[in-house]
């Protein structure tokens, strides 16, 4: 989850990580901090907060051309000046910054306490630059006792070093991301590609088990016994400007309103003669497979719902899953499972793991995912990509959208190949109306009508999301935005689970936000009219002719579609909401509290 960024070519680094760590902000930000190394020394600087505090705190830029960096979102101890990244050994000589989570770091913290190492902080990511400089004073060069160091870790880590002295950066990964960017005059190791895609588009995605090191003109991959290990270098087709927030207050705003960009990119080219296409699956892919899992957390577990349930329709045996609770809560697993990691980043901890399962007990496996050359992306046997572009805000937006319409193509896809499913009856019109929905999320985009509501019920003390069908997903999505960044308390529903229990926390200052997705509303117009008997002020969000409109407090329309793009017409107005009332509240949207863009750890 934190950010790492490393860098060493010509000129002075610390600029270029500042501006490193400013671009991975979304990562952590708990505390940030970089090392340099001139010759002369290694220089940590570091501090609780945000990096803009890192800034604020440098009177004058170290210098050098070797160095690392490191934006936290806290594991282990609290976000304090001794807990922040970069870590030292005794004398200051080695230093690191680390993504992920040592396991064994209590016993590795007692064995080098007992040979004289002394600690400063509570992270386990301090054991690394003590066990570097153990090795140290018996390994041939600074090579092997990196080598060694890394082959005592138990659990996750992507790590980044520099020792006084030498001219190198030296890094390793294993279950957390780190890619290599190559530029001619300058070269990073990162968390993720946006850190340094100003810079250059050209990427090694590394994989578990690699060592890296890199010198001003070359650099190795090697596994930890030292054999070489060749990876391929990609292009990334992102645009700089892409991670960047142009004229809006916040990525978030930014990203809402690329929906319509961001989804005509997800469909281009996969609907051809009235068939769903994707050039990753030729027919005959899923041939044989009976039930499909999917495995997903937070906003991709919604849209995995909005997938799942468009794939019960078509008579296919269908399971949604929490992807930290596979193990136990999936149903049996053979070759006739087809498992779907559904993940933005390809990098969700528990979703791989999930994933990994699956393989394991000979499931075949798919990733859908937003990154090329991800571990998800790597791991599974078929890649989709959703081709939303770098979301940087925390709270997910245009991911989702292009999530849950990728997933909805892929239910067709699938009922082509397998043999007892029914594909959508009149599939014609449901493809034809997906080419309108970029022109509609302009129509919606173009209101006001969200942020209007949001300053009207903004003294509201509870806000209650329901919703049936493929309605049910987007009020739970709903739901998680609004309390992501605003911190204000919100919950969502299947319409008929009102009624069971939460009624009881219904009152006149409790809105209920009802999504109509164009088809069977009844249902949660009845359990509206009971929340309404109770006081509760009733928000519909539909098209204008949804029976809800009729009994609505106030109405937040979207444009006449097909139903099953009408729920992700209703979810852009629950993310206008969501932004709306949180800048009302003067939330920092982008980084909301405790929480991270990327979950790397279990």
């Amino acid at each position: 989850m934190c950010g790492i960024i490393a860098r060493i070519g010509q000129g002075e680094a610390a600029d270029t990580l500042l501006s490193g760590l400013e671009n991975l902000e979304y990562r952590g930000y708990d505390s940030a901090g970089i090392a340099v190394q001139n010759g002369s020394g290694v220089k940590v600087h570091k501090t609780a907060g945000e990096v803009s505090d890192l800034k604020s705190s440098l009177e004058t830029r170290p210098h050098g051309n070797v160095g690392i960096g490191h934006t936290r979102w806290s594991t282990h101890g609290p976000p304090t000046d001794e807990n922040a990244h970069p870590h030292t050994d005794m004398a200051g000589d080695v230093a690191v910054v680390h993504n992920g989570v040592i396991d064994n770091y209590d016993e590795l913290r007692a064995e080098l306490t007992a040979k004289g190492h002394e600690f400063e902080s509570d992270t386990d990511t301090e054991v690394i630059p003590h066990l570097i400089d153990e090795y140290l004073g018996s390994a041939s060069d600074t090579e092997q006792a990196v080598r060694q160091a890394v082959d005592t870790l138990e659990g996750s880590y992507a790590i980044a070093a520099i020792v006084d002295g030498e001219e190198r950066v030296y890094a390793a990964r294993k279950g957390s991301p780190l890619v290599l960017g190559l530029d001619d005059e300058e070269w990073f190791l990162a968390s993720d590609v946006p850190a340094f895609l100003d810079q250059t588009d050209q990427v090694i995605y590394l994989e578990d088990g690699d060592l890296v090191v890199l010198e001003p003109d070359t650099y190795r991959i090697t596994d930890l016994q030292g054999n070489t290990r060749e990876r391929s270098v990609d292009t990334v087709d992102w645009d700089p400007e892409d991670a960047g927030k142009g004229a809006y207050d916040h990525y978030m705003l930014k990203e809402i309103h690329s929906q319509p960009t961001a989804l005509s990119n997800t469909i281009e080219g996969r609907i051809q003669d009235g068939e769903v296409t994707f050039e990753a699956l030729p027919a005959g892919t899923f041939e044989g497979i009976e039930t499909v899992q999917f495995v997903a957390c937070g906003t991709s577990y919604h849209a995995a719902m909005y997938g799942g349930q468009l794939l019960r329709v078509a008579d296919l045996r269908t399971e949604i899953v929490r992807a930290s609770e596979y193990e136990s809560a999936s149903g049996p697993v053979d070759e006739t499972t087809l498992v779907v990691a559904v993940t933005q980043s390809g990098e969700t901890a528990d979703t791989l793991h999930a994933l990994r399962t699956g393989a394991d007990h000979g499931a075949r496996t798919l990733a859908v995912t937003n990154v090329v050359g991800s571990t998800a992306a790597r791991e599974a046997d078929e890649a989709v990509y959703i081709r939303a572009g770098p979301e940087v805000g925390v709270a997910a937006t245009k991911t989702y959208s292009s999530q849950a319409v990728t997933l909805a193509l892929l239910t067709q896809r699938l009922a082509d190949d397998v043999a007892h499913a029914t594909p959508t009856d009149d599939r014609a019109e449901m493809l034809d109306t997906l080419a309108d929905l970029p022109d509609h999320l302009e129509q919606i985009l173009d209101q006001n009508a969200a942020e209007t509501l949001a300053q009207e019920s903004i003294d509201s003390e509870s806000y209650f999301f329901i919703g049936n069908g493929l309605g049910h997903s987007v009020a739970l999505e709903g739901a998680l935005k609004f309390k992501e960044i605003t911190y204000e308390h919100a919950e969502g529903f299947a319409s008929g689970q009102l009624k069971h229990g939460p009624l009881a926390l219904v009152t006149e200052r409790s809105p209920v936000i009802a999504v109509s997705t164009g088809g069977d509303d009844e249902k949660t117009k009845t359990n509206a009219l009971e929340a309404q008997s109770r006081g509760a002020p009733i928000v519909a969000i539909g098209p204008d002719d949804t029976p809800l409109t009729d009994i609505a407090d106030t109405h937040l329309s979207i444009p006449e579609t097909y139903p099953v793009w009408g729920g992700l017409l209703a979810n852009v107005q629950l993310q206008l909401f969501a932004y709306h009332a949180a800048k009302q509240l003067d939330r920092p949207i982008d980084k909301p509290r405790n929480l991270a863009k990327s979950v790397t750890v279990e």
